[in-house]
């Protein structure tokens, strides 16, 4: 067996002394992503704050031929924490509370909504819209912006227990005035996240939108969504995706069958796998790093069948090579390349055909050809369209389509 036990000896060492230096932080990818743009906001007279739906409101909305005495003990009773329910509902909307209250003694003029009430003539008049709550809610409070002029700003209302990436760093969540001022004064730069478009070819005809976290079975039909599409019979789907799309069979458990094509490439690949995700620079720090991520422990495994010496920095090498991996899976969400990940693809026999396609990498449009049985196109993990055998999608990024977001000067 070889042993390289010097060799890695010598990237940890190397690692110790570059690990704070420029040249470190550019090959880890932990430079901060921002574009130079003029940072004005024309007007800030106007703020529409999108609330969370907290999930003691989504019991209430699921049960709302209850009492408030029923539902607790409705939800006693099937072993729900109610007290914490309850806890971070109120936490939250002191929160929310906090920031429009903020909002209109700086003169501003507020509309509050929630995943119900919102809608694109709230959107239209709004200078900005500002999302309170986590990322959850930031990517509902964008799905409904259809070009890069309306800014989205986001609070983490819970800072504690979210990570909350598309929203403003967690300090200004205790400092919700200082960033108000600072907008207000143009201290920040703008970041322009780029979105995905699909374009899909359904021979039936048939793209009815499913909302995946809607409490009722509310959909809006291909005649509402008329004005997003284009004409023939390939269609624009009527929402972008911020983080990403993900193509798959609805079952899990069921092999997907597609075929696939990059960046118009005359061949086309014929594979098996548990889906296809398609990610932005954006989600590139969500379910695209949760699938490709490194853990350490494979790290550990990896330099023991390599015969590396075992001594006291040995799980220090294996993390710091894993971190090292796992930061060079992120790109920036101003980056003109979706980044693909093939889960789980089958690898034996004919699979795929022909052979050679990576199951990770970048692409600068993606086309899509189901051959399956009950699969879904999401968006966002929120919206889903039927993708079933014979469906088209086109993937592409457009620079009219990005967000327009912004990085708060420090």
């Amino acid at each position: 067996m070889f042993k390289h036990n010097r060799t890695f000896k010598n990237i940890y060492l190397g690692y110790e002394f570059v690990k704070n230096n420029d040249l470190f932080r550019s090959r880890c990818n932990l430079k901060t992503f921002t574009r130079d743009y003029s940072a004005k906001l024309t007007s800030f007279n106007n703020v529409l704050v999108v609330s969370k739906l907290s999930r003691y409101e989504y019991e209430q909305r699921r049960h709302q031929d209850l009492s408030s005495q029923e539902l607790e003990k409705l939800l006693r009773n099937r072993g729900t924490d109610y007290e914490k329910l309850v806890k971070f509902h109120d936490l939250h909307k002191r929160f929310e509370e906090n920031v429009v209250t903020t909002l209109e003694n700086m003169g501003i003029c507020v509309t509050v909504c929630n995943r119900f009430s919102f809608c694109e003539d709230l959107v239209n008049q709004a200078d900005v819209i500002m999302p309170v709550g986590g990322d959850g809610t930031f990517l509902l409070a964008s799905s409904l912006i259809k070009d890069n002029k309306k800014p989205v700003i986001g609070f983490n209302s819970d800072p504690n227990r979210s990570e909350g990436h598309l929203c403003l760093p967690k300090k200004y969540s205790t400092n919700i005035r200082e960033a108000i001022e600072k907008l207000q004064k143009g201290n920040f730069k703008w970041l322009m996240r780029n979105r995905i478009r699909t374009t899909m070819l359904n021979k039936d005809e048939i793209l009815t939108p499913k909302y995946l976290h809607e409490i009722e079975n509310e959909s809006i039909t291909i005649e509402e969504c008329s004005r997003f599409f284009g004409e023939g019979s390939y269609k624009v789907l009527p929402v972008l995706a911020l983080n990403e799309v993900f193509i798959g069979e609805t079952l899990s458990a069921r092999v997907s069958h597609l075929h696939m094509r990059l960046n118009n490439n005359i061949n086309t690949t014929n594979l098996k796998c548990s889906g296809l995700c398609v990610s932005t620079g954006t989600g590139s720090t969500s379910w695209h790093l949760s699938i490709n991520r490194l853990p350490t422990q494979t790290v550990a495994e990896l330099l023991r069948l390599i015969d590396v010496e075992t001594t006291e920095n040995k799980d220090n090498l294996a993390a710091t090579l894993s971190d090292i991996y796992n930061k060079n899976l992120i790109f920036n969400p101003d980056d003109k390349r979706l980044g693909y990940t093939i889960r789980d693809l089958v690898s034996a026999g004919v699979w795929p055909q022909p052979k050679g396609i990576q199951s990770r990498g970048f692409a600068t449009r993606i086309e899509v050809r189901s051959f399956c049985y009950e699969a879904s196109l999401v968006i966002d993990g929120g919206v889903s369209f039927s993708f079933n055998d014979g469906t088209v999608a086109v993937l592409e990024i457009c620079p009219d389509d990005s967000l327009r977001t912004v990085i708060l000067s420090e």
